[in-house]
């Protein structure tokens, strides 16, 4: 089936319009307009996150996100794991039912803990291998911070590398993030299966067309080495 067009999006969800067309101008400089794909996104529920979601920074993400995903797949939904120290919830995000939807999550989750990355990455594994797609997974993975698992962290990234899942991660806040700075250099893995970006400190004042160019920078060659590793067909 084809990815949700414009008619739609304006039809369901008129405020997501600008950002499905900045998401689209995006995908076409990559040539991945076309491109399907499971979208996810992962937020970090922290205790340090709390003010990103009462001024509605997470929000936004979310519906940067849904917007993105409007291109990729049909079926306007994007499954979404809250995480800290454990996974709290595994939600779905609806295109047209998103308007405070995550800080009406949130507000049902209680206690925000640590940073702990690897159980929300299985999480994401685990609905996306039952899930039963033939597509690509593309993961947003937002965090304000380095994980307390970094060894299980990346042993879990070597051990997916040879799965169609790319994790795109996403930093909010001042974090020097070195962690996912040197995942580029994690050794074991069939192909590099993730990516990096920090949108500082106001990820809201970030221009939607600089966000989309950051989340699709690697992209396009994971798609690329996954084919030819045999990761994706050919």
């Amino acid at each position: 089936m084809s990815p949700i067009n414009l008619e739609k999006v304006t039809a369901t969800a008129p405020d997501l319009v600008d950002l499905y067309k900045s998401a689209g101008v995006s995908l076409g400089k990559r040539r991945l307009l076309g491109v399907r794909a499971a979208v996810y996104l992962v937020l970090d529920r922290s205790g340090s996150m709390k003010s990103f979601y009462q001024d509605g920074t997470v929000q936004h993400l979310a519906e940067q996100v849904l917007s993105l995903a409007a291109h990729f797949d049909d079926d306007g939904v994007v499954p979404t794991v809250f995480f800290s120290t454990d996974v709290h919830t595994r939600a779905d995000l609806v295109l047209g039912a998103h308007r405070g939807r995550v800080a009406e999550i949130h507000e049902g989750l209680g206690h925000m803990g640590r940073t702990f990355y690897a159980k929300a990455m299985r999480a994401v594994l685990d609905h996306y291998q039952a899930s039963g797609t033939k597509d690509p997974a593309f993961v947003v993975f937002q965090t304000d911070g380095a994980p307390k698992d970094k060894g299980a962290t990346a042993a879990l990234l070597a051990e997916v590398s040879t799965l169609p899942l790319f994790w795109q991660f996403v930093g909010f806040g001042d974090d020097p993030f070195t962690f996912l700075r040197r995942l580029d250099e994690l050794s074991g893995r069939a192909v590099d299966n993730a990516g990096f970006f920090a949108a500082g400190a106001d990820p809201r004042a970030v221009p939607a067309e600089e966000l989309y160019d950051a989340l699709m920078n690697e992209f396009p060659q994971w798609l690329a080495s996954a084919r030819a590793a045999g990761v994706l067909p050919a």
